[in-house]
Formats: structure tokens, C-alpha cells, sequence
């Protein structure tokens, strides 16, 4: 097999994080005439570079197989506290930035229309981009302008010529989905305002290891970052990073604003250097730091593992809280089927009605937990426990518990 080089700095690839088996691609959820078909499953070898500390998957499908069949499954809508932090944002950056009426704000990776929605009704002029057909159709019938097309140097071209450069694109969560990283922030860097601002969003790849967030790992995540892996990556590009912030979203998140280097008179804030000076200090530049990542992973399933078989030994029933794509690593990682997981429940209705890949667990309504009252259920997206576990208190009333796995298996009554 030839070596896999490294997506950022094309450094050969040798040294492995972890290696979770093989697993399908996470958000194809199944109907049930597929269940006797054929599945596909592709390797799950996770590998942090020696050069800039990128840590990535090998690209085994492409992103249109994920996000271009008009299936895709995730919906920003349906998570309440996800709004919340959209919302805000908006508030926040508008004010900031001081956006409105003769601005233009461009998403990349807007879904459903969930962040754009509060902007445009403050009257700023926005675009969404987004390569999922049927989350793109879904703002459209907002009435949100949004363009099913994957972002590069291409798209950033067509935008600039039908729409003009914005003053503020955002790219929230979607850095980590891109197998060509360098096109994708090349076409940032061609597209934004002289004077504009980009910001992005992703999951902190030291949150991921420090407390053991290995669901994340899945196909539609192409990289894992640490400011560390970031900052070269911008750079090569023409963008300075002026900001970052430290976010709870996804277990903990970065949101990192960039500018134009060759134009930017904005002066850097401390926090980029203290970031940078703390991962160093954490060791995210050592492969050691890495090394150790690996035995907590064996550790949290060999746990989860012994919890199930002593519940279902005692004849209890446990169910699923939601269908998200860092469950469907857990569990076929885990090897926990219906043997031990007698359905999972989801908020969005594009998910009920379906089965979980690889694992085959069927997807209901909510309503099913008040009809059958289990004994245990087992919280999948760990990062909505509070607002999940407040929306289903009822729980409580007949002696069921919760469960979350990640970042150790915890039982709340």
C-alpha cells in the first residue's frame, strides 16, 4: 500500500492516533427494505501528522456520496440549545462588526438556514452554501438564497461574480467535513471582503483527546484540529488569525476569526498566543501526547461493555436518546446491536422510521420511551445531555435513569 500523505502539508503519514475498526458512513441511515443488503464499511485508522499535528482520516468516499444523494441526515433545527448559540452569535458579531442593511454575510455549510435566519432578519443580505440538497431546500423555504454546491476556489469565484465579496463569511462546523482543506480555505481567502471577516467553527481536537471523545470519529469527518494544525494551514493562504474563542458547543469547540494578512491593521489578541502556548505546553506537538489517547479508548469500551451485559443479566431494558453520527461510531465500535439497545429515539423526523447503520437499531418517535418506560436510556449526542435529559424528565417518574457514555459511563437518576 503507498503511504497516505498529509491533507495540509502532504508530509507522509506514519503514525497512528487511533484505530476504532471498520464502521459505515455515519449518517446514512437505512430504511427497511436495505436491512438485507449489503452495507459498505470502511476503515476507521485515525493518524496525526509529525509535521503540523494534523490528525485526519484517509478520504475513502467522497463528500458528494455523503452530502449529495439528498439523504443527508442532520438538521441543525432540532436542537434548541444549537439556536441559542447561532442566535447569539449573530447578536454578537453584528453588533461587532457593526453589519446591516448594506452588508453581505455568506454561510458555508448553512443546512437548514438555522444561523442565516437571524440575520436576515436584521436585514442583512445573506447566501447560504450548502451541497445537501434537501437540508439546502429546506432554507430555501425559509427564504433564505442558498446554493447546493461544495465550497472551494470554484464556488468562491462563481459567488464573488453573481453576488459580490461579503464582509463576513461563516463556516461553522464544516472545516473538519472538507477532504481538500487547502482548496477550501484558498476559496475563503478569494471570496472574503478586502477589509471582511472569517469566521470558523470546530470541534478542539484537544478536548477530543483530553476527554476522550472518540465518537467523533467518523467518515464525514475528514480532520481533527488543534489551533497548533490551524494556524499554518491560514497562513499559507493570506489569512491571519486575529481571535479565537473557546466554546462548549460539541464538547468543546474553537471559533478562531481571520482577516486578510496582507491587509489587516487589526492587532491580534492575546488569546491566539496563549492557545498556542498552552497546546505547546499540553504536548500537542510531541507524538506522546497522542500515544496515550489510545488505552483510554480500549478502557471506555471495555466499561460500557460490562455495564450493558450486567443490565440486560438483570433483565432491564435499555433504549437509545437520539441518532447522531458520534453514536454510530460508539456503537459499532462497541459491537452494541439490539441485543443490548432496543431502539433509539430522535427529534427529527427525517431520522424516524429508519435504522442506524451497521447496527441496524431502529429510529422511533420520543413518544415511544413514555409508551414503553425503560429502565436505562442510554443519551448518544453526550453534548445535548442538559437539554436532553430536561426534556425528558418524565424519565424519572417510573425509576429510569440516564446514561452517558463519553467521556466515561456515568448513570444520572
Amino acid at each position: 500500500m503507498s503511504p497516505v500523505g498529509c491533507r495540509s502539508c502532504g508530509a507522509e503519514l506514519r503514525h497512528t492516533l487511533v484505530d476504532l475498526g471498520m464502521s459505515p458512513l455515519c449518517q446514512k441511515h437505512l430504511e427497511a427494505h436495505e436491512l438485507s443488503s449489503m452495507e459498505p464499511f470502511y476503515p476507521l485508522h485515525v493518524r496525526v501528522c509529525e509535521s503540523c499535528f494534523l490528525v485526519q482520516l484517509e478520504e475513502f468516499v467522497a463528500p458528494a456520496e455523503i452530502f449529495g444523494d439528498g439523504k443527508y441526515a442532520y438538521f441543525s433545527s432540532y436542537s434548541e440549545s444549537w439556536l441559542r448559540h447561532a442566535e447569539k452569535y449573530v447578536d454578537v458579531v453584528s453588533s461587532g462588526l457593526g453589519l446591516g442593511p448594506d452588508s453581505f454575510v455568506v454561510e458555508v455549510a448553512s443546512n437548514d438556514g438555522y444561523l442565516l435566519q437571524y440575520f436576515q432578519r436584521r436585514g442583512t443580505r445573506v447566501l447560504g452554501i450548502e451541497p445537501a440538497t434537501n437540508t439546502a431546500e429546506v432554507a430555501r423555504a425559509k427564504g433564505i438564497e442558498t446554493l447546493s454546491r461544495f465550497f472551494g476556489r470554484e464556488t468562491a469565484a462563481h459567488v464573488e461574480a453573481k453576488y459580490g465579496r461579503p464582509d463576513l463569511i461563516v463556516a461553522n462546523n464544516v472545516l473538519a467535513h472538507v477532504p481538500d482543506i487547502n482548496d477550501f480555505v484558498a476559496g475563503l481567502a478569494c471570496l472574503l471582503a478586502d477589509d471582511g471577516m472569517v469566521t470558523l467553527e470546530f470541534p478542539h481536537l484537544a478536548r477530543l483527546i483530553e476527554e476522550n471523545q472518540f465518537d467523533t470519529i467518523y467518515h464525514e469527518h475528514f480532520s481533527y484540529f488543534s489551533l497548533t494544525a490551524v494556524e499554518p494551514l491560514f497562513s499559507r493562504h493570506g489569512l491571519r488569525l486575529v481571535d479565537v474563542e473557546e466554546l462548549p458547543t460539541h464538547g468543546g469547540s474553537l471559533r478562531v476569526h481571520a482577516r486578510h494578512a496582507a491587509r489587516s491593521a487589526a492587532a491580534r489578541t492575546d488569546r491566539v498566543d496563549d492557545l498556542l502556548a498552552r497546546e505547546d505546553r499540553e504536548g500537542l506537538r510531541t507524538l506522546a501526547y497522542y500515544d496515550r489517547f489510545r488505552e483510554r479508548v480500549h478502557r471506555t469500551k471495555w466499561r460500557l461493555l460490562e455495564f450493558l451485559i450486567e443490565a440486560k443479566r438483570a433483565g432491564k431494558q435499555i433504549v437509545g436518546y437520539g441518532a447522531p453520527g458520534k453514536g454510530n461510531t460508539l456503537l459499532n465500535y462497541c459491537g452494541v446491536r439490539q441485543d443490548f439497545l432496543d431502539y433509539t429515539v430522535d427529534r427529527s423526523p427525517h431520522k424516524q422510521g429508519g435504522f442506524l447503520p451497521g447496527t441496524h437499531v431502529p429510529i422511533l418517535h420520543p413518544d415511544e420511551i413514555l409508551r414503553t418506560r425503560p429502565d436505562y436510556v442510554m443519551i448518544l449526542p453526550w453534548n445535548l445531555r442538559e437539554e436532553i435529559m430536561e426534556q425528558m424528565s418524565v424519565v424519572g417518574e417510573w425509576g429510569g435513569q440516564f446514561v452517558v457514555p463519553i467521556p466515561e459511563l456515568r448513570v444520572y437518576s
